[in-house]
This record gives structure tokens, sequence and C-alpha cells, in this order.
């Protein structure tokens, strides 16, 4: 008898269709958990805004200038971004590389107003614009993504439940499926579209 985690995955789809359902996940998942780690090599998570997608899975995401994240990623780029659903256990794990950026073309071309909320405007330069010399874009470069989509009705799911806590027997409760950095590296890339 397989375990819950063997009923579960479904790898046996195409890269396109992996892809778009992860797409739709993040898509549709306001905040993301950053992880990355600490000079003393403890691991620590911070709530990010994923900002829009630019090229394949890459994720890109703001920060100040001046933050710890910033130190610890310069120190050790392996970093994991997570999403969570709450409503359906949705979730997806990116593990990859963070690359940090001040360029400023990209960052006027993903810069958001709410970010000068997150920075406040101190004056002068500091005013939480797109100009803003506090702005840095963090970009996590995929290196491997697992996610459970679920997109069965509720009664489904809470039969399976019912009849697996009957019968012993694991539910299928969700498409767990990951993409390899293989997979990775054959996605299509997606071309910048940084217009406001």
């Amino acid at each position: 008898m397989a375990d819950a985690l063997e009923k579960n995955k479904d790898n046996n789809v195409s890269l396109e269709k992996k892809l778009e359902d992860l797409y739709k996940l993040i898509d549709g998942i306001e905040t993301a958990m950053l992880t990355t780690r600490r000079p003393d090599g403890s691991l620590v998570s911070r709530a990010m805004s994923t900002q829009r997608r630019t090229a394949g899975v890459d994720l890109w995401f703001m920060a100040n200038w001046f933050s710890e994240k910033l130190d610890e990623i310069a120190t050790d780029p392996n970093v994991n971004v997570s999403y969570y659903r709450d409503r359906t256990r949705e979730w997806v794990s990116v593990s990859g590389k963070a690359i940090i950026s001040r360029d400023r073309n990209l960052i006027r071309g993903l810069y958001q107003p709410d970010w000068k909320m997150w920075l406040g405007d101190n004056g002068g330069a500091e005013d939480g614009s797109a100009e803003d010399p506090r702005i840095a874009l963090i970009l996590v470069s995929a290196e491997s993504v697992t996610y459970s989509k679920q997109d069965r009705p509720t009664p489904v799911v809470l039969f399976n439940l019912v009849k697996g806590m009957i019968t012993g027997e694991p539910p299928k409760m969700a498409d767990l499926r990951e993409v390899t950095a293989d997979e990775l590296r054959k996605a299509p890339k997606l071309q910048p579209d940084l217009r406001a």
C-alpha cells in the first residue's frame, strides 16, 4: 500500500501543465515566505510580496538595501521561497539562488506605489519613489520546485479524508508535483513586460 506522499504524487503531466498550474498558484497567493541563512547558520523566514514575473519561474522581490536579508544573501545566496493558501491547503516551495540587483531600469519597471509604504518617506532622495536609493531587488533563480495543487470539490476531499480514517488507506488529497532543475532549464522564458 502506498503512503500519502506516494498516493498524491502527480508528475505524469507535461512540463507546460506543471508550469501553468505553478504560475496560477503563485499568482493567486499574495504573500511569500523568503528563507535565508543567518551568519550563525540558523534559518530565518520573512514575509515578502512577489513582484511581476519576468522570466520562467524566476521570482522578484523588493527589499530595503539596508536590510539584514541582503547581508545574509550576500553571504549565502541559497534561499527558499514558500507560498501557502490556507483555504485550499495548496502550497509551493521554490529552492534557488538569490541575486541582488540595484538596476535602476529594472526597479522602475517593477516599481509599485505600495513600496513607499514599506520604505517610508524620509525626504530628499529617500522618498519611497522608484528613484529611492534604498530600493534593491532580489531575484530568486529557481533550481527546483515542489508544489501541491488541490482542485477537487470540498465534499470529495472530506469524503476521501473520512474514507482514509475508516479504511486506513492514505487519501488522494491533492496533486503533488515536482519541477526538476532539468525541466526548469527547458522551461520557456517569458519576455519581460515592464510596462507600467
